[in-house]
């Protein structure tokens, strides 16, 4: 332990209060690559193809991904990059925040929560994902586990193309009942379950995004998608066919207690019936960015910032521009990780760009997490280009 403390020592001193972050890939073995992730072709089944493709790159993340029995001890985990006279080495981000919390979050942050509770992700996938839903609280409790609301935004630069379906299921049609449902959840191994008959699709639109509470179904579209989220892996999946891709029936009871499998009332319950059914969804859910401040003000000083994630009090996220050739120093009340996706420059003492190509278990000059105290002193961000934005997004934690 004295080890791993002095080498996070080092990293804060190294960044004043700024770590850089290795990238955290995740594979699935539902999913397609959407090849959008700036990851070499050669790696996208970096894990083996028995484990799934790398559809998705995990962000400040302190909890493991649960992807079955084969799933590796520190897989979804972030580590710290660390140089330290002329080496490099790795700490996870979990273990720094048990040992040096207070500096790092804040004493308030860990008295309340007792660490770092969301992450960040993009999720790229070539094809949409089977209607599914992540479990409340006390959902979740019956596993061990946290509830899971999340949101979604579209980054402009990571959606050249929309991939097989930039379509999004949410919900059900108002006036569904709940025995339709059930009939769907019986007709598992009859073929298609039908369950998308009850839905309706919204046509997914770059530079937006969307809220989803838990209980909430949702069958995600093809659109590469940054998700700030709580910190858990919680899934019950609804939809037994995509295309022409079967789930087993395990997919759906993945997080149900053994007792319960077989139990549909239950497994029913884990929706909250009355936001599925909303007349009034896209309304209440629909997330078009919110500039900080009056743009002009924000304009002239070299820089937008736009809210980007705002409707869940778990999470947030932001969305910064800095202007070419600009620089800007904002102060947050909090401790946060980002990621770059357009351009390059500097974000306090440390060079930051967003990669062409990245190889599987190489190190990044994208990804940090600025500690309380820096973000609370402000950091300056720099753009180094004469012609090119730079482009970060910025995701938040749970205010204490």
């Amino acid at each position: 332990m004295a080890q791993e403390e002095r080498l996070i020592k080092t990293a804060l001193d190294k960044g004043a209060g700024i770590f850089r972050l290795f990238p955290n890939w995740v594979p699935r073995s539902f999913c397609i690559p959407g090849r959008r992730l700036k990851l070499h072709p050669d790696d996208l089944y970096a894990f083996g193809a028995h484990r799934g493709g790398i559809d998705e790159r995990w962000f400040s993340s302190t909890v493991n991904a649960d992807n079955g029995p084969e799933t590796l001890e520190d897989e979804g985990l972030s580590y710290i990059y660390v140089e330290d006279g002329g080496s490099s080495s790795k700490v996870l981000l979990r273990d720094a925040i048990d040992v040096l919390g207070d500096d790092i979050l804040g004493r308030d942050v860990m008295q309340k929560y007792g660490g770092w509770k969301m992450f960040a992700k993009f999720f790229d996938n070539m094809e949409p994902l089977p209607h599914h839903v992540h479990q409340d609280d006390e959902k979740a409790a019956d596993v061990g586990m946290l509830g899971k609301p999340e949101s979604y935004y579209f980054p402009t630069q990571l959606n050249d193309h929309g991939a097989y379906f930039p379509y999004t299921f949410f919900g059900f049609n108002p006036g569904t009942t709940k025995d339709q449902v059930i009939d769907c959840l019986k007709k598992w191994d009859e073929g298609d379950n039908g369950i998308l008959y009850l839905s309706r699709a919204y046509k997914l639109k770059p530079g937006t995004g969307w809220d989803i509470p838990p209980g909430v179904l949702h069958a995600p579209g093809s659109l590469c998608t940054y998700e700030p989220q709580r910190a858990s892996d919680v899934f019950s999946m609804f939809q037994n066919i995509v295309w022409d891709r079967v789930l087993p029936y395990e997919m759906l009871v993945k997080n149900v207690p053994d007792k319960r499998k077989k139990d549909l009332d239950y497994i029913l319950d884990i929706l909250e019936w009355e936001m599925n059914i909303d007349p009034d969804f896209y309304k209440n859910h629909f997330a078009e960015p919110k500039p900080v401040k009056p743009l002009a003000e924000m304009r002239s000083d070299g820089y937008e910032e736009y809210f980007v994630s705002y409707l869940s009090e778990h999470f947030s996220a932001k969305e910064l521009t800095v202007l070419p050739k600009r620089s800007v120093t904002i102060k947050e009340e909090s401790a946060y990780g980002i990621i770059v996706i357009q351009g390059h420059g500097r974000f306090g003492g440390l060079e930051i760009e967003s990669p062409n190509l990245i190889r599987f278990g190489r190190m990044t000059n994208d990804e940090l997490f600025i500690t309380v105290n820096a973000a609370r002193d402000g950091v300056t961000v720099e753009n180094g280009s004469d012609c090119e934005n730079l482009v970060i997004l910025k995701h938040f934690g749970p205010k204490a």
